[in-house]
């Protein structure tokens, strides 16, 4: 099934129980802190469901990001279309239904992983999978742990009651990104867990308005925005993060994935593609946030008239360059592709690049943003305060007459450069900074699985051959 934009928001109007600064939110499609992004997530439904695009975005009567890729040609079909609903947002929608998509799609592929000792969860996962795909279902995780205590004081996501029908749990995960905007929460952890770490070792998927469940949401960027000229990505692309606290929560057995065992509570992210999938979604958005960001820096520079100062062509070229290393990450993590399960389960992006593209996003995205913010100079800072000012019939003229460039009026400048400071400078960027940081989790993690990702044994080797290639008898 194809959800339309408006059926996607009139399945949000479930009565689930999202916070705000105190208050209850009664309809998320409505309210001033979320009623913009949820339109913009509706929009991507639009698209998959447009003709038009019918043949980019779906495959086998289902979003593409949930058909599992049985050759290097789907994965690239599938990078397409993570590219076209990337687009959509330039990239600052990190969490869009295809994330979670794609790992569902990882966990269908070899649902063996999550037959454990103890509980055998292979068919509730591809009946996870199939449910998503064939009721097109905005599938939001939250699988980071707050501080924990123990006994009564723990605060993590535990069981506290096993019934013949399920389990009722009880406790909180954070980060939960786009959780407020979805259908549903796979609950889990991704962190590791000691062996004999059964209490938080589970696995789960409930709808939002399941009882007990309350999603408390940050700062909404959204809300404080003054209007889409004033912030115009803040205004309609603030996804939002949200705590999730779970208060005797019910959940169904055919709901559980992973019970008590920290064994495939661990493999269902590294031994299923699921864990790659994320990062094949995630680098083709990070290459298209990078295209969207050097474009916005050509047009400032344009705008100054300071384009073909050397030193600033040779800044625009450095953020080309970085523009193609996303790419290349991209690409190239498709073109080693790697057999999953010896074929039977399809393939995955190359593990090594897609490992190796973390480090490169945490890095370079903010010298991308410092160096955009260098070519913008001081123009980011001394900004009408609204859009209303230019509107003022006393202002509006003097504004006209002292702001505008030489190619160009003074709307046109305050409505690029206000891009630009909601992209670059505002607390929403901010968080976009930190967010690309920390996407693939934190630095000391992604930088030591890089060395167990593939790689290390051979460089080893090249460089041994060359000292195995001479002794002192070479020595005259």
């Amino acid at each position: 099934m194809t959800r339309s934009g408006q059926e996607y928001l009139e399945a949000l109007r479930d009565g689930r129980e999202v916070w705000l600064d105190g208050e209850r939110v009664k309809d998320v499609t409505v309210h001033p802190a979320f009623r913009s992004a949820a339109a913009s997530f509706a929009r991507l439904h639009d698209l998959a469901a447009d003709p038009a695009h019918r043949s980019v975005l779906r495959a086998g009567g289902v979003h593409r990001a949930y058909a599992v890729p049985r050759s290097y040609e789907d994965l690239v079909a599938r990078r397409r279309a993570y590219k076209l609903w990337a687009e959509a947002s330039y990239g600052f929608l990190g969490r869009t239904p295809d994330h979670m998509a794609s790992g569902a799609a990882g966990f269908a592929a070899v649902p063996g992983v999550f037959t454990g000792d103890g509980f055998d969860g292979a068919e509730h996962a591809l009946a996870f999978h199939r449910r998503l795909a064939e009721s097109d279902l905005f599938c939001a995780f939250t699988i980071t742990n707050p501080a924990s205590g123990t006994g009564e004081d723990d605060l993590l996501v535990r069981v506290v009651e096993e019934r013949d029908d399920g389990i009722v749990v009880r406790g909180a995960k954070t980060v939960g990104t786009g959780a407020v905007f979805a259908d549903e929460i796979l609950v889990g952890t991704i962190e590791p867990l000691a062996p004999d770490d059964t209490e938080h070792a589970l696995t789960f998927s409930v709808p939002v308005d399941s009882p007990g469940l309350r999603l408390v949401s940050r700062t909404s960027y959204e809300q404080r925005a003054r209007s889409v000229f004033d912030q115009p990505l803040s205004a309609r692309y603030d996804e939002n993060d949200a705590l999730l606290v779970c208060d005797d929560v019910f959940v169904p057995w055919e709901r559980v994935l992973t019970y008590r065992d920290p064994a495939t509570t661990a493999a269902m992210w590294w031994r299923t593609p699921a864990y790659l999938n994320f990062t094949h979604q995630s680098a083709t958005r990070f290459w298209t946030k990078l295209e969207f960001l050097t474009g916005l820096a050509i047009l400032i520079v344009r705008s100054n008239g300071t384009d073909k100062l050397p030193a600033v062509t040779q800044a625009v070229g450095r953020l080309l360059g970085m523009v193609a290393q996303a790419k290349a990450f991209v690409l190239g993590a498709e073109a080693s592709w790697e057999e999953v399960d010896g074929g039977r389960g399809g393939v995955r992006p190359g593990q090594e690049i897609s490992f190796a593209q973390r480090i490169m996003a945490g890095e370079i995205h903010p010298r991308a943003v410092q160096d955009i913010r260098l070519l913008a100079g001081g123009a980011l800072i001394q900004l009408p305060a609204s859009g209303r000012d230019l509107l003022h019939p006393e202002l509006g003229p003097v504004l006209r007459r002292y702001v505008r460039t030489p190619g160009g009026t003074a709307e046109d400048r305050i409505k690029l450069l206000k891009l630009a400071w909601d992209a670059l400078g505002s607390e929403f960027a901010g968080r976009h900074e930190h967010y690309e940081r920390f996407y693939q989790g934190a630095p000391h993690v992604y930088l030591t699985m890089q060395t167990w990702a593939g790689g290390a044994d051979d460089c080893e080797a090249l460089a041994r051959a060359c000292l195995d290639g001479y002794d002192l008898g070479t020595v005259r």
